[in-house]
């Protein structure tokens, strides 16, 4: 990967990224970072490739170090709506708009803006190559993960705390043997294909 090469110079530039495209329940979670430049983390990278135990470190040491974050999410219903790609950019903006003090520039991980007003720019594998991308990575990986342990708590027969709602054999298997829940994504074709036989 070349260098990132940042048009931005000041102190306010929020790294954003999501965390939930994939799975078949759930609300598709986005975070936001502004981290502090005298303020730095160690250890910041991408939240898949880190521990659970490393992330919610590193959750805690994000949520005091940093000038502002903020995490926002869309519900499955906006998913069902929408879409996923369209919910996904409705979770940023409204992570972003939650930032106090504001945002003046966005670097986000993936290909596309979200649509937002304040400038920026996309960062193909930015959760790997900025480290307040990761920093947003990671917060929005520690938020997700823990409304799945919450919704797995409720229904422990689904396996939501192990798989955390992707679409693996036992979560399949569940869909199939139980039902969809009203957290299910109605719009994802596992979940479609369960609806039509129940």
């Amino acid at each position: 990967m070349p260098p990132l090469v940042v048009d931005y110079r000041g102190e306010r530039l929020a790294g954003v990224d999501e965390v939930g495209r994939g799975p078949l329940v759930g609300s598709v979670v986005a975070a936001a970072v502004i981290l502090d430049p005298v303020r730095p983390i160690q250890g910041l990278t991408d939240s898949k490739a880190l521990s659970a135990r490393r992330r919610e470190a590193l959750d805690a040491e994000i949520r005091e170090r940093a000038l502002a974050f903020a995490v926002g999410e869309a519900t499955p219903a906006e998913i069902d709506d929408l879409n996923i790609y369209h919910a996904t950019h409705l979770a940023m903006r409204r992570a972003i708009d939650a930032l106090s003090p504001a945002a003046e520039y966005l670097l986000v991980d993936g290909n596309r803006l979200p649509g937002h007003h304040v400038p920026g720019q996309a960062v193909v594998k930015g959760d790997a190559r900025h480290p307040a991308i990761a920093a947003a990575s990671i917060l929005a990986k520690v938020a997700r993960d823990a409304q799945m342990v919450a919704l797995d708590s409720r229904h422990p027969d689904y396996g939501f705390a192990r798989h955390k709602g992707y679409p693996t054999p036992e979560h399949l298997a569940a869909l199939v043997r139980l039902g969809p829940l009203a957290e299910h994504r109605r719009s994802f074709g596992p979940v479609r294909r369960q609806l039509a036989l129940f």
